[in-house]
């Protein structure tokens, strides 16, 4: 039988830089050939060939409810009928941030935008604007976009700023970005004392996603909003990925119910407020929101941005999140479903160790979970890739990359972590036996 994901994959390749439109699409960590997903539904999708998987990243994080959830395929059906996009004020834009608002406290405003590469960078920006300083702190591991500014990996020491990580980012953009290790606060204090004056802001993602699944320590979180409130400088959450994804308050709810008082000071939101479409946005109190053009200095724009299918789509989404116990049974649900993998690791004999908060999961194949980039990337690469096409090849759809997150969504049954669980448990088995 002939292969459509190979024949997709070889006619993409032609046209489309390395086949798809986003590298994390990419095989290329792990081998072979992208699969192309004809369709999805509830907590599955399928590809080209018709076969099933159970879908453990969704959307790369957006698609909570599981794909296709009836109560947001209607709204989202009603508003394409209405209009696909005004380039004017919707009311629908004001009760998405309503929403949004009614659940983050830490925000008095929000701008909506359409990715959360343009929420990231545009935070960077006004946090600038806002403070008058140019330096911003950034952590290793931490993805936050790929605006220029951003894509930088550690210099040779504290007194020096990072290096670009992509071609096409010239070294002056990013000669004031200091990269931090995640996790290590003597460094964040050094860091602070040799620069404290001269940073706009400290840029962080509270869980690391793209680490995998690395939660910023509760004592290394209390010194970054201290050293933060000290010197002047703003601390922006990156909640793109957490943001209504671990929590319905995020994850600096999860922070604050361990640091009395705790909020950061700047939000960047996207992924599960758009519910699958395209949107995100950024947020904080009013007198830094309000240096936002159209009132202050600082410019941002977007022809797309509060698209009116999308906040539908997202308002949709937000009001199924709100129903009563709707946390408790998706937390419950991720966490059966990390019980069951760390179980078929255990039996197996490999290391293995993971973590999960509300809808959100990680694991590693190390003997403890790590707490920063360095440490991450020590796990078993070659081992992985043999889980990965395992769990594929029974149909289980994880990340194609040992340092992504996975998702959990509501859509998934009981069943459907039964099934994932004895999937890993034969490619445990296996790698145990070549171990």
């Amino acid at each position: 039988m002939t292969d459509l994901n190979q024949t997709l994959f070889e006619r993409a390749t032609k046209v489309i830089p390395g086949g798809v439109n986003s590298p994390v699409r990419a095989f290329r960590a792990v081998g072979g050939t992208p699969r192309f997903v004809h369709r999805a539904q509830g907590a599955y999708f399928w590809d080209a060939n018709g076969k099933r998987y159970i879908d453990y990243i969704g959307s790369w994080g957006p698609m909570i409810l599981g794909h296709g959830h009836p109560a947001v395929l209607e709204a989202v059906q009603k508003a394409a009928v209405d209009g696909f996009s005004f380039g004017a004020p919707t009311e629908r834009e004001v009760e998405l941030v309503e929403a949004i608002l009614a659940h983050v406290p830490s925000m008095d405003m929000v701008r909506l935008v359409s990715s959360g590469t343009e929420a990231g960078m545009s935070a960077l920006r006004l946090a600038r604007g806002a403070t008058g300083r140019s330096k911003i702190i950034k952590f290793e591991g931490c993805y936050h976009g790929h605006a220029d500014a951003l894509l930088v990996k550690a210099g040779s020491g504290l007194a020096t700023f990072g290096n670009p990580t992509s071609a096409g980012v010239p070294p002056e953009v990013v000669q004031h970005t200091l990269v931090l290790e995640y996790n290590n606060t003597a460094q964040l204090e050094e860091a602070f004392a040799l620069h404290g004056k001269e940073l706009a802001c400290l840029m962080i993602e509270p869980i690391a996603g793209n680490m995998n699944f690395v939660r910023a320590s509760v004592p290394f979180m209390k010194r970054c909003r201290e050293l933060c409130t000290q010197y002047g400088a703003l601390l922006v959450f990156d909640e793109v990925m957490t943001g209504f994804r671990v929590a319905m308050g995020g994850a600096q709810s999860v922070y604050a119910q361990a640091i009395p008082g705790f909020k950061p000071d700047m939000t960047v939101l996207g992924k599960v407020i758009g519910g699958g479409m395209p949107l995100a946005a950024f947020g904080g109190p009013r007198d830094i929101m309000q240096q936002l053009a159209p009132t202050g200095p600082v410019y941002q724009a977007g022809t797309l941005s509060g698209n009116p299918v999308a906040t539908a789509c997202g308002l949709a989404t937000l009001k199924e999140l709100s129903k009563p116990g709707f946390w408790d049974a998706l937390s419950k649900r991720t966490q059966s479903l990390v019980d069951g993998l760390s179980a078929a690791a255990k039996k197996a004999g490999v290391p293995f160790s993971a973590d999960c908060q509300g809808g959100m999961f990680g694991f590693f194949l190390l003997p403890e979970l790590p707490q920063n980039y360095a440490k991450v990337m020590t796990s078993d690469s070659p081992r992985f890739n043999k889980l990965f096409h395992g769990l594929l090849d029974r149909g289980v759809y994880i990340a194609p990359a040992l340092y992504e997150a996975g998702f959990v969504s509501a859509a998934h049954s009981e069943a459907d972590i039964a099934e994932t669980a004895q999937a890993a448990s034969a490619v445990f088995a296996t790698l145990g036996a070549t171990a």
